[in-house]
């Protein structure tokens, strides 16, 4: 078996990868997939942060832009990845994977408050540690919540996974001429606003040489493939673009 280029690596999954073809909510069968996914990750001894986003739930953006308070928008989003969290957690330990919840906002009894010391000690005991409830703050995402923990647990990696194989330079269910780039460097995600992650998110992982490797979570096997180093998806980092 090939060994795993990265070690320690942060999957940030969007609250709409969990509800597959359904418009609203959790589909079981997609979190047993990604349940599934994870584990093959886990055997090749890989230790595992997760953030889920809440948009499947509720969006706190969306709701701010008709009419909704975004301080309370916000807070109701991150408890919607509260609920995704768990979720994941309950397949994940179907499968046989020990795994913990850590919120940015107190909730004892459904999950432990993140603190970066016992994050890092789940992790170090072979469990997969799922970030829930944001930053903990309005007006971030998950996307930048993703980029801070990654950084805070000292990942090898961001790895993003969407409903498209990597970034392009058009949306390619749009535009079927639609140009995926292999690799990119942070500052032209920045510069030409491309669909990576936002732009805080962004700064944050160019500012600590953190890559971001984006793929298509709905592909069997393709995350497996991706820590074992395959050239799957597009790598954002410090260099030229392909």
């Amino acid at each position: 078996m090939s060994e795993p280029v990265y070690k320690r690596v942060l999957l940030k999954l969007s609250g709409e990868a969990l509800m597959g073809q359904q418009g609203l909510g959790i589909d079981p069968h997609v979190v047993s997939e990604i349940a599934i996914s994870l584990k093959e990750v886990k055997e090749l001894g890989v230790e595992i942060g997760v953030v889920i986003g809440g948009g499947n739930i509720f969006r706190g953006l969306s709701a701010s832009a008709r009419g909704m308070d975004r301080v309370s928008a916000d807070y109701m989003g991150m408890l919607a990845t509260v609920i995704n969290a768990m979720a994941l957690e309950d397949y994940l330990e179907r499968n046989e994977v020990y795994t913990r919840v850590l919120t940015a906002i107190k909730m004892e009894q459904l999950a432990e408050p993140f603190v970066r010391r016992r994050a890092m000690r789940h992790l170090s005991k072979g469990r997969i540690v799922i970030f829930a409830g944001g930053t903990g703050n309005p007006y971030f995402t998950t996307d930048t919540a993703a980029a801070l923990r990654a950084i805070e647990i000292e990942a090898d990696a961001i790895i993003k996974g969407t409903k498209v194989d990597g970034v392009y330079d058009s949306d390619p269910k749009v535009n079927p001429d639609a140009k995926m780039f292999k690799q990119l460097n942070y500052i032209d995600v920045v510069n030409k606003r491309l669909k990576v992650m936002d732009s805080t998110a962004v700064t944050l992982c160019m500012e600590n040489n953190l890559p971001i490797l984006v793929f298509n979570l709905t592909k069997k096997g393709y995350l497996k493939k991706i820590i074992l180093g395959e050239p799957i998806g597009t790598k954002v980092c410090e260099g030229q673009n392909d």
